[in-house]
This record gives structure tokens, sequence and C-alpha cells, in this order.
């Protein structure tokens, strides 16, 4: 199931991106006295008692503004306010509440979204200053008093927050669904292609800039078994607000692959392959998904007998950092095969919860080690004692041998073919981790 997502807003310079540091555990989000070091909005997993949840700093708003810069923040913050399902807004008690305060909380009031009012910079111990009680005023509640430097009331700050999370649905989860993102830039036909796939209109985008919808989940059982499409289409390219726009797709890419078993990669076949279509891939391989390449509005790209395989030569070596993702030239409008892409998609999930024996993969390692042999340094040669699969999703391998920094990539890249050439492995990656004899 998706982790509930929580947004840090507020104006600039108040402590947002510190506050989020300390709740994800890590200096993810750049901290500075400066206002508007955030522009974007900065995302991470947290967990708190136990359950995760996505958490998300924002730039500072500025309600009242011509800048260009500081208007981008207030639109990438509206963003994240729209996804959230909480939302913590912070303020600084050193500076009292201030007009630009006023007017973020009733924006927040006006989304209709629970907000947990966080006054920030309550760095001393025993009794919240006299200041703090000004916060009252502005109508969001018990203010929850917190150090972000120190941590102090992180806590009870966090306790709020999951009054209003909704609550894990895991036990839920069918084990027979495979969970497909649909992920792609702007504009490649992703949402015409989970029509095509459910068999009905679904309402998808609007042409307001900046407004957003929830990815849509869509639930298909068929001839070729269940599936639930994630839908991650959400925004309409406009020229004013393009960079936001591509920014904020593979803001939600995140978060459609981070629940997914399988990730259906779109491109538009008239256009072509584009640069956010490496970055949205990479995402995809990085978090070790299943992957599928497919090629919409093949029914209008110009072709002769030779498009298809030219196409594919040239896709290969655009997408080299991912030579095992099988490509399909398919039409979302036509349905032009719709029923080939359901059966990749079982086969690369299948391949990507595939378990090998050990005693199979240890005569893989043999049968290599034979052929090539293991690298040297200075005349000390790389043993590799025996490997064993440690998970799935993606399939992970440890080798256990004598010297790790022995080890090189190229040797790991050719075990990865002979691996992959002996029990297949298609649309998943491989995973390796390299440990010495001795290593806990």
């Amino acid at each position: 199931m998706a982790k509930p997502v929580v947004a840090v807003v507020g104006r600039p310079n108040v402590g947002k991106s510190t506050l989020f540091n300390k709740i994800i555990g890590k200096r993810l989000s750049i901290v500075d006295d400066t206002p508007g070091v955030t522009r974007d909005r900065i995302y991470g997993e947290a967990e708190w008692a136990g359950r995760k949840f996505m958490l998300i700093d924002t730039g500072g708003i500025e309600p009242k503004t011509d800048d260009i810069i500081l208007s981008s923040m207030r639109e990438q913050a509206n963003l994240a306010i729209d996804t959230a399902n909480v939302i913590i807004f912070v303020t600084d008690v050193k500076s009292g509440v201030t007009a630009s305060d006023q007017d973020v909380a009733i924006m927040l009031q006006k989304s209709g979204k629970p907000v947990i009012l966080c006054v920030n910079k309550c760095d001393g111990i025993g009794d919240v200053p006299m200041e703090f009680y000004e916060f009252y005023n502005l109508g969001l509640g018990d203010p929850v008093a917190v150090s972000s430097v120190h941590g102090h009331g992180t806590g009870d700050l966090l306790e709020r927050v999951f009054e209003f999370l909704p609550e894990n649905a895991d036990e839920d989860d069918d084990e027979d669904i495979i969970n497909v993102a649909i992920i792609g830039k702007p504009n490649a036909g992703k949402s015409s292609l989970v029509n095509r796939l459910s068999g009905e209109e679904r309402s998808i985008v609007s042409d307001i800039a900046g407004t957003t919808r929830d990815a849509i989940d869509t639930f298909v059982e068929n001839k070729f078994g269940k599936f639930n499409f994630i839908d991650t289409a959400g925004l309409r390219r406009k020229s004013r607000v393009e960079d936001n726009i591509e920014k904020y797709s593979v803001l939600r890419a995140e978060m459609a692959i981070e629940r997914s078993d399988v990730c259906v990669i779109m491109l538009d076949g008239v256009e072509g392959f584009t640069e956010q279509d490496s970055k949205v891939a990479g995402l995809a391989l990085e978090q070790g998904k299943a992957c599928i390449i497919a090629v919409n509005k093949w029914d209008i790209v110009d072709k002769d007998g030779h498009t298809m395989d030219a196409y594919r030569k040239k896709l290969m070596n655009d997408f080299s950092f991912m030579p095992y993702a099988p490509i399909i030239f398919i039409s979302a409008k036509t349905g032009q095969r719709i029923d080939r892409l359901y059966e990749l998609i079982k086969y690369v999930n299948e391949q990507n919860t595939m378990r090998i024996s050990t005693g199979k993969l240890n005569d893989v390692l043999a049968d290599s080690t034979a052929r090539v042999q293991p690298p040297s340094d200075k005349g000390k040669r790389l043993k590799i004692y025996y490997m064993t699969q440690a998970s799935t999703r993606p399939p992970t391998f440890v080798c256990f041998c004598n010297k790790a920094e022995l080890f090189h990539f190229s040797y790991q890249r050719y075990l990865e073919n002979q691996i992959r050439a002996t029990f297949g492995l298609e649309g998943t990656p491989v995973r390796f981790v390299i440990r010495e004899r001795g290593d806990k």
C-alpha cells in the first residue's frame, strides 16, 4: 500500500529543512540561514512508532509576491499540499506571528487538509516562551513547541501527525495482485494506456496549472491475472511552468514506483527518447523494480520494413544502463499489442521474484571462474568461495571472497551476464553484495 504523505510548509527561514532532516534522521535537505535555499520539494522516507511515511520539505511560501522564483516556490508548495495527507505548518517563535503566517494559515485552512501548527525555535528547556501563546491567533488549534535544532518536541509533533494519518492497510493486500506503475514524462499516453487496459474512461487531469490529482489506482482482473495499474499522470505540460511540471512528474513517479512491482516506462513514439525518460527509468532502476519499455503511439509513427528494428537498436543504446528491459511497441489508442504487454508484465514480475538454489548458483560460478580467471593485483588473486541468493525484488546475490577490493566491477558484470545467460532474469536488475570471509 502507498505510504501516507506529510508535507512540511511555512514561510521562508523558519527552520523547515532543519525539522525535515531531524525527522528523517539524515541531512538530505540543504540548511542555510538564507531564506529561499529550498526551492523545490525534497522528500524522504521517515519512520515513527513502527510506521513509515513519506515526508516532503517545501520551499518557503510567500503568499503575495511577483518574484518569479518565489512564485515558483509557492507553486511547488501548493503541489506538495495537494499531495499530502497531513500538513505540518512551521512558524518561528522568535519572529512571532507575521502577516505571511496569517496568509499561509488561511491558505492551509482552504485546502481542507489536517494541519498541525508547529512553533519552531523553542530551544530552551522547561516552559515555553510567552510568545508561543500568540500562535493560537492563527486559528489552527493547539500549537506544538519544537526545537528542530535540538530535536525537542518532535515526538509530540509526530504523535499529533499520526492522529490524522490513515491506518496501514497491509493486511488487505492480495499477494496475487501485480502492482504496475505506468511512468514517463507528461503526454506520453500513460492515462490513455490505463483507460485501454481497464476498458473504461477515467477522469485524469485539469487544465489549470498547478492542479493535481492523486495517482489513480485501477484494478483489472482478466485471463492474464490480477493487476493494479497506478497511473501517475496528473498534470498537463504548460510552457511557463515546464520545468516545475517536469520536476513534479519525477516526484509523482518516485512515489508510484515505490509501491509497485513492475514499472512500464512509457515513451512517446513520435517524439522519441528524451532526457526525462532516462531520469524516470533511473528511478525504477534505483529501487530494483522489474521494467518494461513501452513505445506508445506506434500507430501514427511513419514506418517501413526496417523502422522497428532501427528504433529498437537506438533505444537499446539510449537505455544502455538497463539492457535487461524488454522493449515493446504499442498503441494505447488502438489497443495494438496490449495482450502482449500483459504477458510481459507477468513474465518480468516472475523474473524479479525468481529464487535460484545455492547449488545451481555455485555450478555457474565454478564454470564462469574456470572460463575467465578472477582478477589479481600485485600477485594477489581474487578467490570467490561461494555465492548464494539473499533476496528477491530484485534478485540479490551475496559473494564470499578473500578480498573484496579485488572484486572489480567488470568481473561482477561478467558474472551477472553468466547468471542471466543461464537463468534468464529478463526485465529485472540484479544486485551483488560482496563479503570477505569472516565478515558478518
